[in-house]
Formats: structure tokens, sequence, C-alpha cells
């Protein structure tokens, strides 16, 4: 069943197809304007993803006020990542009651990590740099895993 965006399925929850055709055939980027409608377009299905926003890193750095526009070798390969990712993005497990959740997370003064599952099957992924001023808050890099 097509929901949102998404298939449901028996066993899980997958990308649309026809909607990420979208994001496939997205034309190499030539403005700002054009980086920030792919990002716009992508980001909605990062759960599905794994180390989504260290993909999108070069990307996102081009849509900051002071950053003048120059599309890298980095940008590109990692614009044709984040295109193959999405079109090959791994199946998530719907949730089953309220227990059985493991957390898996990690953290540097760069950003954030997590990956949310059940019964070793990922639910979902959830990446998150960190701003400048956030990057001081942390003291070091560090691990966790919980069990709920």
């Amino acid at each position: 069943m097509a929901f949102l965006g998404h298939i449901v399925l028996g066993e899980g929850m997958k990308v649309d197809c026809q909607k990420v055709e979208v994001a496939k055939n997205f034309p190499r980027p030539t403005t700002l304007t054009e980086v920030r409608s792919f990002l716009g377009l992508v980001v909605y299905y990062q759960r599905f993803v794994k180390t989504f926003s260290s993909i999108a890193a070069p990307l996102a750095k081009l849509t900051h006020k002071t950053a003048e526009f120059w599309w890298a070798d980095g940008c590109e390969k990692n614009f044709q990542e984040l295109k193959g990712r999405l079109t090959s993005a791994s199946v998530l497990t719907l949730p089953e009651g309220p227990k059985g959740y493991v957390i898996y997370c990690d953290a540097s003064r760069l950003g954030l990590g997590g990956i949310l599952m059940q019964h070793e099957r990922a639910v979902a992924y959830s990446t998150r740099q960190l701003r400048k001023h956030k990057q001081n808050y942390l003291p070091g890099a560090s691990n966790c895993y919980i069990c709920l």
C-alpha cells in the first residue's frame, strides 16, 4: 500500500520508487536554488539512508549564506551517492509493540548518529551535523548502546 511517499509492506516500509525516480533523474545542480531543491527532495527520505548527513554535508555547505557556490568533485560524488542510496534504500521494519527496542548511537564533535532497531532489524536511521556553536557542547566522541 502506498502512503505519503512510502510503500507499506508486510515486512516493513520502503521508499516509493515512483517518488524516488524524481531524485534519481535530478540533473546536476548548477545554482544554489537547485541544490536547495535537491536537498529538500531527498531529506524526506533520510531515515532510510544510513549516514545521510555525512553524505549530504558537502551539498549542505553550499547552502550557507557566506559560502560561494563551487561544485567540487566531492559534491558530485556525494550527489551521485545520495541518488544511488535512495534508489537502493533498505526496507525498514515496522515497530511491533512497546518492547524489544535497541538504540545504537554515536557522537563526535561534528555530528550525531543513531539507529533504532527492534528484533535485530532497523526501524529508522538518524544522523545530524552539528552547527559550529553546538560543537562546543560535546566534550569528545562517545558511543552508546541502549536497550528499551
